[in-house]
């Protein structure tokens, strides 16, 4: 923690100094402090940059917002941490828009600040991984890694049976029902990375975005998805089902629909054994080509989900543009529930939507009993998080499902 440096910016002095003390209780030394946007653009432009910015909100003159604009356009901070006073409604969309501007947030807290926190924090910052010196000249991509990096992969690592690297594995997250019932898995990026362990989507997808390589990791999900599907089966004898998330720009591809259909048949298995869910990213869209190849994969009887429902540009217009099958309630809407009356009707709210429209709902991101229990009273969607199960490796996913198929038979 001593090679941490800090820079916080607080203009309530008894708060400036309470939270560097609490800084040097967590061995952190190395402090700069401020007390308002100004100073701290001065201390910045003397010493350089940090590699955490604690920064408060509300302040006279030029405030958070502008400070953390500022920390972004310049890439004078590796990571920050927003704490304030505000509503944790507003620090939430704050830590949103930081994370839009290319920030790394490690969180953003409601004072008085806890030391116990600040220094999990800080130490959740020195366990991220290691940041390619070579990065990729796009402010809005941070700890991306360089296109060598990237392109590099060591020898006999790159192009396999599917066409991806091997490096790209699949964990798998399952979903359920109330009963516990399974009733399949999404197929969720890992990088193996040889230097930086295993990496989350997080940490590597943008980087692949700018580097032209996302359809190579798509096929790369799809292909170990249904392999997995081929060799698993549900209680009741049909094929697990999977998920795996698609780009728009991806559905565009020449020869889309006929790879993917040519992939089950290969395997043998079912079109209604896929569900393709619909994520958001940067570019164009070519609306027609899109709705074109979901059309032809669910008349052939795969399902389409429409994934992060409410959140960029999927919302109602869009559901109504498209086949979805699926609608997944993203972890956004499920954090924080318990204490926001907001969260709870949006989720009951959109739960209404879809029992009338004929369509499955999955809620992410559920963490907690607490939540697990209040989504109850809301309806009967199937359910995925941390509270059911983490996204694990194929090996686990078959000792996780052996062990639920124990636990139904013992309250049967």
């Amino acid at each position: 923690m001593q090679s941490l440096k800090v820079l916080l910016v607080e203009d309530d002095s008894f708060q400036l100094m309470a939270v560097h003390q609490m800084l040097n209780a967590c061995n952190i030394f190395d402090v700069m402090t401020a007390e308002n946007v100004a100073t701290a653009c001065e201390s910045l432009a003397h010493r350089g940059a940090v590699d955490i910015a604690i920064c408060d909100l509300q302040m006279d003159g030029p405030d958070g917002l502008d400070m953390l604009r500022y920390l972004a356009e310049n890439g004078l901070a590796k990571a920050v941490l927003i704490l304030s006073s505000a509503e944790q409604s507003v620090l939430d969309s704050v830590a949103h828009l930081a994370r839009q501007q290319g920030l790394r947030v490690l969180g953003s807290l409601r004072k008085p600040a806890s030391a116990a926190i600040l220094q999990r924090l800080c130490e959740d910052y020195l366990n991220l991984p290691a940041i390619a010196k070579d990065t990729l000249p796009l402010p809005q991509v941070s700890h991306a890694f360089s296109l060598d990096e990237l392109y590099q992969v060591p020898a006999g690592a790159r192009h396999d049976a599917d066409g991806g690297f091997t490096q790209w594995v699949a964990h798998f997250q399952p979903k359920v029902d109330f009963q516990g019932r399974l009733h399949g898995v999404e197929a969720l990026a890992r990088w193996q990375h040889p230097q930086h362990g295993v990496l989350s989507p997080g940490a590597f997808l943008p980087a692949l975005e700018y580097a032209g390589l996302l359809p190579q990791l798509t096929w790369r999900m799809l292909h170990q998805a249904l392999e997995l599907a081929a060799r698993h089966r549900l209680d009741d004898g049909r094929p697990l089902p999977v998920a795996v998330n698609f780009a728009p720009q991806i559905l565009e591809l020449p020869g889309f629909t006929e790879r993917v259909l040519d992939m089950l048949d290969a395997l043998e298995l079912p079109a209604d054994v896929l569900t393709l869910e619909i994520v958001e990213t940067a570019g164009p869209p070519q609306f027609t080509l899109q709705l074109e190849s979901l059309l032809r994969l669910r008349l052939a009887g795969c399902k389409v989900a429409i994934d992060d429902f409410g959140t960029g540009v999927s919302n109602i217009q869009r559901l109504l543009q498209l086949p979805f099958s699926e609608l997944k309630i993203p972890a956004e809407f499920v954090r924080g529930m318990l204490d926001d009356e907001r969260k709870t009707a949006i989720i009951a709210g959109t739960l209404a939507i879809a029992e009338r429209m004929g369509l499955r709902v999955v809620v992410e991101g559920v963490e907690t009993a607490e939540e697990y229990a209040a989504l109850q009273f809301l309806g009967t969607p199937w359910v995925q998080g941390y509270y059911i199960a983490r996204p694990m490796a194929e090996r686990e996913l078959v000792i996780w499902m052996e062990n639920q198929a124990v636990r139904d038979e013992a309250v049967c």
